[in-house]
């Protein structure tokens, strides 16, 4: 199965929480039947994204990174690569290379659906369709919190309660992270 098609079939899929989330669900999947390139980010209108929320063993926490052209406190992910294999891969990956923690496990099925309009790495103004999942960190021997390893994609990386999120914006991937945690 290609990227594209995985995309698609994740997004089938898809168990939306609420009507804004099926409406994006519809949303992404129309860009993906008009845009066969839409999963790579040569496609300068938009492109779909793949993030992931790290989450501990305990599910108490989350890790965020302190992305650069944001300016906030976020998910990891980001663009898609022209040999992931799945859109699953691809947030594994970003995760994966962003955190610097080994063995992670990313949770099947998207949770949730967010666009937002960037300026990345292309240079212009584009839209991301974020697809997110949420990934586990594999347990500590002393159940501390797995130390992550900042990557050059990040200002920061640091693990945050779920109740106390320094970004608002997150709260809805958050809740429904819960959701398919439980």
């Amino acid at each position: 199965m290609t990227l594209h098609a995985s995309t698609q079939a994740a997004l089938t899929s898809f168990q939306a929480s609420d009507a804004e989330q099926e409406g994006l669900r519809h949303t992404y999947l129309a860009f993906l039947d008009a845009a066969p390139d839409g999963c790579l980010r040569a496609h300068e209108p938009g492109h779909i994204t793949a993030s992931a929320l790290v989450v501990d063993a305990a599910a108490t926490h989350a890790l965020l990174t302190l992305h650069p052209r944001v300016g906030k406190w976020v998910q990891l992910g980001g663009h898609c690569e022209p040999d992931d294999k799945s859109i699953e891969a691809a947030a594994l990956r970003e995760a994966a290379e962003e955190s610097g923690i080994a063995g992670l496990t990313l949770l099947p099925d998207p949770v949730h659906l967010h666009t937002h309009p960037i300026t990345c790495s292309l240079g212009v103004p584009t839209r991301h369709l974020d697809v997110r999942f949420v990934a586990v960190a594999p347990p500590t021997p002393d159940r501390t919190l797995p130390r992550p390893e900042r990557s050059d994609e990040s200002l920061d990386l640091k693990w945050f309660p779920l109740d106390d999120l320094p970004n608002p914006e997150l709260v809805p991937l958050v809740d429904a992270a819960r959701r398919r945690l439980d």
